[in-house]
């Protein structure tokens, strides 16, 4: 017997109490090569992929990250447990966050956490963050099913039920979507307010004020009333105008 519309979303929804994360203990105790790295990332999550031939973390990526001082340099083109971890939040938040997000998220996190100087271990925030998200899974499913009920209620005077079917899906897509607007929103908010705090306002500050001054600056000067004493006619022969020489 075929499955109807929200019989399949359920279905799906009920999916997402398997997706696999990597956890902790997967994670190895000794240094990887870059090969290693992408080999183990392909692996651990694999069942994240939308399409078969998507590539999680690519050799490509991983520089850009350094580059962009998202991840710590590989020490003697190595990564550690610690380059791991981080690794695994910048493939999650990527998907909702620029990069330029997660590196005011990431400085932080590694100026006061990253190294053996510190006290607080990546891998206990790590092992923190993936206790943390085991126990959302459940709320989050059943805030879907709340949602996928709340939308199969919507358009009742519907009753075509193909159109049903379509909108019923829609509305509940629409929902979601609306849903992560306004998280991502909140997120880019707490970045900008509490992450970044008053250095970067007065650095917004300043750019206004220098923007506003160029602007004053930048205005064309009143034009200069000329009487008519304050022309004289020449004298004797015509007067041949000097050229000014180009400016360089």
């Amino acid at each position: 017997m075929e499955m109807t519309k929200e019989e399949y979303i359920k279905s799906l929804i009920d999916s997402l109490k398997d997706v696999k994360y990597i956890m902790p203990d997967d994670i190895p105790n000794i240094d990887l090569y870059m090969d290693q790295v992408t080999t183990f990332m392909d692996k651990h999550l694999k069942s994240s992929k939308r399409y078969s031939e998507d590539k999680l973390l690519t050799k490509t990526m991983i520089n850009n990250y350094t580059k962009n001082e998202l991840l710590p340099p590989p020490n003697k083109k190595k990564y550690t447990k610690e380059h791991m971890f981080l690794l695994i939040f910048i493939y999650y938040f990527k998907n909702i966050l620029s990069i330029n997000d997660i590196q005011n998220i990431f400085n932080p996190l590694t100026q006061r956490y990253y190294g053996e100087g510190s006290k607080v271990k990546l891998e206990d925030i790590y092992e923190e963050i993936f206790r943390l998200e085991k126990e959302q899974t459940d709320a989050l499913t059943k805030d879907m099913i709340r949602k996928m009920t709340k939308a199969k209620e919507s358009f009742p005077e519907i009753t075509n039920q193909e159109d049903n079917d379509f909108l019923t899906v829609f509305s509940f897509i629409s929902m979601l979507c609306f849903d992560v607007y306004m998280r991502k929103h909140m997120i880019e908010k707490m970045i900008d307010e509490s992450l970044m705090g008053d250095s970067f306002h007065k650095l917004r500050e300043t750019v206004s004020k220098a923007e506003v001054a160029k602007k004053a600056d930048t205005k064309p000067e009143s034009k200069k009333t000329v009487s008519k004493a304050d022309i004289k006619k020449p004298a004797g022969k015509a007067v041949v105008k000097q050229q000014s020489k180009p400016e360089r």
